[in-house]
Protein backbone atom coordinates (compact mmCIF):
# COMPACT_ATOMS: atom_id res chain seq x y z
CA UNK A 1 0.00 0.00 0.00
CA UNK A 2 1.47 3.33 -0.81
CA UNK A 3 0.36 6.04 1.88
CA UNK A 4 0.38 9.94 0.53
CA UNK A 5 1.10 12.82 2.79
CA UNK A 6 -0.77 16.36 1.79
CA UNK A 7 2.08 18.78 2.75
CA UNK A 8 1.54 22.42 1.67
CA UNK A 9 4.38 24.63 1.17
CA UNK A 10 4.30 28.70 2.14
CA UNK A 11 7.15 29.83 0.20
CA UNK A 12 9.06 29.96 -3.26
CA UNK A 13 11.68 27.73 -1.79
CA UNK A 14 10.66 26.37 1.36
CA UNK A 15 12.64 22.78 3.00
CA UNK A 16 9.29 21.18 4.95
CA UNK A 17 10.45 18.57 7.99
CA UNK A 18 8.49 15.68 7.58
CA UNK A 19 9.99 13.11 9.35
CA UNK A 20 7.68 13.26 12.32
CA UNK A 21 5.02 12.17 9.56
CA UNK A 22 6.65 9.73 8.16
CA UNK A 23 7.91 8.12 11.57
CA UNK A 24 4.53 7.76 12.39
CA UNK A 25 3.29 6.16 9.34
CA UNK A 26 6.05 3.36 10.38
CA UNK A 27 5.00 3.06 13.41
CA UNK A 28 1.42 2.31 12.44
CA UNK A 29 2.32 0.19 9.76
CA UNK A 30 3.65 -2.64 12.04
CA UNK A 31 6.59 -3.51 10.65
CA UNK A 32 8.89 -4.08 12.50
CA UNK A 33 12.55 -4.86 10.19
CA UNK A 34 12.39 -3.25 6.33
CA UNK A 35 12.42 -0.21 4.08
CA UNK A 36 10.42 2.87 3.77
CA UNK A 37 10.70 4.15 0.43
CA UNK A 38 9.66 7.74 0.13
CA UNK A 39 9.28 9.37 -3.24
CA UNK A 40 8.00 13.00 -4.46
CA UNK A 41 6.21 13.03 -7.95
CA UNK A 42 6.92 16.57 -8.93
CA UNK A 43 9.68 17.56 -11.16
CA UNK A 44 9.97 20.94 -9.33
CA UNK A 45 10.45 19.52 -5.89
CA UNK A 46 12.45 17.21 -4.26
CA UNK A 47 13.44 15.14 -0.89
CA UNK A 48 16.67 15.01 1.21
CA UNK A 49 17.90 13.68 3.96
CA UNK A 50 20.27 16.49 6.42
CA UNK A 51 19.93 17.82 10.00
CA UNK A 52 16.80 19.05 11.34
CA UNK A 53 18.14 20.18 15.08
CA UNK A 54 19.25 23.66 13.63
CA UNK A 55 16.93 25.36 10.88
CA UNK A 56 19.98 27.45 9.65
CA UNK A 57 21.36 24.63 8.08
CA UNK A 58 18.26 24.29 5.32
CA UNK A 59 18.91 27.92 4.98
CA UNK A 60 22.25 27.47 4.08
CA UNK A 61 21.16 24.64 1.58
CA UNK A 62 18.72 27.10 0.11
CA UNK A 63 20.58 30.21 0.12
CA UNK A 64 23.67 27.90 -1.93
CA UNK A 65 21.48 26.35 -4.47
CA UNK A 66 19.69 29.85 -4.99
CA UNK A 67 23.91 31.28 -5.32
CA UNK A 68 24.16 28.04 -7.80
CA UNK A 69 21.33 28.31 -10.32
CA UNK A 70 19.72 32.11 -9.64
CA UNK A 71 16.32 32.92 -10.34
CA UNK A 72 17.16 35.05 -13.42
CA UNK A 73 19.51 32.86 -15.33
CA UNK A 74 19.32 32.48 -19.18
CA UNK A 75 16.72 29.59 -19.42
CA UNK A 76 14.77 28.46 -22.03
CA UNK A 77 12.00 27.03 -20.62
CA UNK A 78 9.20 29.72 -20.74
CA UNK A 79 7.15 29.53 -17.71
CA UNK A 80 9.67 30.87 -15.58
CA UNK A 81 10.72 28.03 -13.34
CA UNK A 82 13.53 26.39 -14.46
CA UNK A 83 15.66 26.78 -11.71
CA UNK A 84 13.15 25.05 -9.63
CA UNK A 85 13.67 21.90 -11.80
CA UNK A 86 17.45 22.18 -11.87
CA UNK A 87 17.34 22.53 -7.97
CA UNK A 88 15.17 19.50 -7.76
CA UNK A 89 17.17 17.32 -9.52
CA UNK A 90 19.80 18.22 -7.54
CA UNK A 91 18.16 17.14 -4.71
CA UNK A 92 16.35 14.04 -6.30
CA UNK A 93 13.03 12.84 -5.93
CA UNK A 94 13.94 9.90 -3.79
CA UNK A 95 14.86 8.23 -0.52
CA UNK A 96 15.05 5.26 1.70
CA UNK A 97 15.62 4.64 4.77
CA UNK A 98 15.85 0.99 6.71
CA UNK A 99 13.28 0.55 9.38
CA UNK A 100 14.77 -1.37 12.44
CA UNK A 101 12.79 -2.23 15.76
CA UNK A 102 9.76 -0.30 13.98
CA UNK A 103 11.54 2.61 13.46
CA UNK A 104 13.43 4.79 10.84
CA UNK A 105 17.50 4.18 11.09
CA UNK A 106 18.16 8.29 11.01
CA UNK A 107 21.72 9.50 12.43
CA UNK A 108 21.06 12.01 15.67
CA UNK A 109 20.44 14.87 13.61
CA UNK A 110 18.89 13.39 10.46
CA UNK A 111 15.33 14.47 9.69
CA UNK A 112 13.48 14.43 6.05
CA UNK A 113 12.74 16.86 4.18
CA UNK A 114 10.35 18.04 1.11
CA UNK A 115 12.26 20.27 -0.59
CA UNK A 116 10.30 23.33 -2.46
CA UNK A 117 11.41 25.19 -5.20
CA UNK A 118 8.33 26.83 -7.05
CA UNK A 119 5.95 26.91 -4.60
CA UNK A 120 3.87 27.64 -2.82
CA UNK A 121 2.00 24.78 -3.90
CA UNK A 122 -0.10 21.52 -2.27
CA UNK A 123 2.58 19.10 -3.06
CA UNK A 124 1.85 14.88 -2.34
CA UNK A 125 4.93 13.30 -1.36
CA UNK A 126 4.48 9.24 -1.16
CA UNK A 127 5.30 6.72 1.18
CA UNK A 128 5.61 2.84 0.55
CA UNK A 129 7.20 0.69 3.73
CA UNK A 130 7.36 -2.66 2.87
CA UNK A 131 8.73 -5.64 5.37
CA UNK A 132 11.97 -7.95 5.20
Amino acid sequence: MINRLKISTKARVDFRDITGDIRALVESSGVKHGLCHVFVPHTTAGVTINEHADPSVVQDIAVQLDDLIPQSGKFRHMEGNSPAHIKSTLTGNSTTIFIEDSRLVLGTWQGIFLCEFDGPRNRNVLVKITSD
